[in-house]
């Protein structure tokens, strides 16, 4: 599917060229959920083939997959843990200007940046990190870095067009899909230990299960994450009623956050 849009950005213009653009970015964007599973190596019974699409998608997102993992699995540890989350470093909205920013994306390529260039000169804070991690993510950082320049460079010698409107535009227009889909996952659950609890399913349809790779199973994902993507509809019906936080869908999720927004209630968890 990306092949299909990326053919029909190199050879659109004007607002046809936009409307593939947005379509290439929306999947582009949902490389995330290949990623995470990756991340969990859950997604081929192969190990090398996680590790090498986890890079692939990892350097698309400008999220390294080598620091992510320790950060991802502080998170399924610590879920809602105040202290000791490494999600909640990064606070949920509690304003309406907050949530709208969130949603354009611009928060999350000002951390990723932020994160990825300090890491290359050394600084990587967070607890989550262990001496190894800690040093295998500065390499990563210092090697994405080097190659992002190196594109950089030959696109501006060569032709940038390529670059911008397969990966660069596409990026900025696919990120507030991806946003609005991850900030259902935990934004308003409690902050208790139970996994059932301070994770929230959304009861989605098949288009969204299937872009998703099946993570609107989320709490059924944070109960037991060693369960792989294709079998979580399996689990979460083996496990029906045990979900204490669900939402009918994403616009009755975003519907309810809005209100608590309006309404002062909407924590930064």
């Amino acid at each position: 599917m990306l092949v299909a849009t990326g053919a029909l950005c190199l050879t659109l213009q004007g607002g046809p060229l936009v409307a593939a653009m947005l379509a290439h970015g929306v999947l582009l964007s949902f490389l995330f959920p290949p990623l995470h599973e990756c991340v969990h190596r859950t997604a081929f019974k192969t190990v090398w083939i996680n590790k090498a699409v986890a890079e692939v998608c990892g350097f698309l997102l400008l999220l390294p997959p080598r620091w992510f993992t320790a950060f991802h699995m502080a998170h399924h540890r610590f879920t809602q843990d105040p202290e000791r989350d490494p999600e909640l470093a990064s606070p949920k909205p509690t304003t309406f200007l907050g949530y709208l920013y969130m949603l354009t994306g611009l928060e999350y390529w000002y951390r990723m940046v932020k994160g990825l260039v300090g890491r290359a000169f050394g600084h990587t804070p967070g607890a989550f990190l262990d001496s190894r991690s800690r040093a295998r993510s500065i390499v990563e950082a210092r090697v994405y870095l080097a190659l992002y320049a190196a594109i950089a460079v030959i696109s501006a010698l060569t032709d940038p067009r390529p670059v911008l409107v397969l990966w660069v535009g596409p990026a900025l227009l696919g990120q507030p899909f991806l946003r609005a889909y991850l900030l259902s996952e935990h934004w308003g659950c409690p902050a208790v230990k139970d996994m059932w609890a301070n994770t929230r399913s959304v009861v989605s349809i098949a288009p969204i299960r299937w872009l998703a790779w099946n993570m609107p199973y989320h709490a059924e994902h944070h109960a037991n994450p060693g369960i792989p993507f294709h079998a979580l509809p399996a689990y979460g019906a083996a496990m029906q009623g045990s979900r204490k936080v669900e939402a009918a869908g994403y616009v009755p999720f975003h519907g309810e956050r809005l209100a608590a927004l309006r309404n002062g209630t909407a924590e930064p968890l």
